[in-house]
């Protein structure tokens, strides 16, 4: 139990840094934005801001912390395009760095009619094969993702994402009563494990009530129970 414990904190520490850490790199930001799905959201994440290597060697380092955290076994890594390309790239090369080599795959979104061709880039699709990306929105790059490696003989193990924004997904412009995480770990079957979540996003603004951060908190928590899964 007090390993469950020890477990548990250390996960919450990872996050609240990551936290910390995308709004040092103004990938984390907060005011007024609208969504894919056209909800104005208090905040907005982009991911592709972590726009330079330090940023990506820690951003890596977040990734490999949470994976070993979560104990998920994997024998490859998937980067589904575009983000998840660089991601995937960076947490390959992260845990090559601490002594775990696996193999690292992405996809072209278009097929390429020359040289090796076909939309599949780098190692061979085999084993358990682990998909990083950075947000799952309408979790249709993952879905995607899941029947290239089927349809290439090798078994979708789970997913790492940087955010779970933990809000209702759309279908055709309506809301459902799941997230996209929801409905591949319900409907799908997968592990999907995230570096964050709003509800750790909610429990850093709550820490910094005293800061100019801790104004946001009021308008997350009414978007959390507006629209959150």
């Amino acid at each position: 139990m007090a390993e469950l414990t020890e477990l548990n904190e250390a996960g919450r520490s990872v996050a609240l840094d990551f936290v910390q850490f995308a709004i040092d790199s103004g990938v984390l930001r907060f005011g007024e934005f609208k969504t894919k799905a056209g909800r104005m959201s208090p905040y907005f994440f982009n991911a592709g801001l972590f726009d330079d290597g330090a940023k990506l060697m820690r951003l890596a380092e977040f990734y490999a912390d949470r994976l070993i955290e979560s104990g998920i076994e994997f024998d490859m890594i998937f980067g589904p395009a575009y983000k998840g390309i660089p991601l995937g790239a960076t947490v390959a090369a992260e845990l090559a760095r601490r002594g775990r080599n696996v193999p690292f795959a992405y996809n072209r979104k278009e097929a390429k009619d020359h040289g090796e061709g076909g939309v599949l880039v780098g190692a061979p699709l085999q084993g358990r094969v682990l998909i990083v990306d950075d947000v799952m929105s309408a979790g249709t790059a993952v879905r995607e993702s899941i029947e290239a490696i089927r349809a290439a003989g090798a078994t979708p193990q789970a997913v790492v994402i940087a955010l779970d924004r933990q809000e209702k997904a759309t279908e055709n412009g309506i809301d459902v009563d799941h997230s996209a995480v929801q409905y591949v770990r319900n409907r799908l079957g997968m592990q999907v494990v995230a570096i964050a979540t709003l509800d750790d996003l909610l429990q850093y603004l709550s820490e910094r009530t005293d800061s100019s951060l801790g104004v946001h908190r009021e308008g997350v928590m009414a978007y959390r129970k507006r629209y959150g899964a």
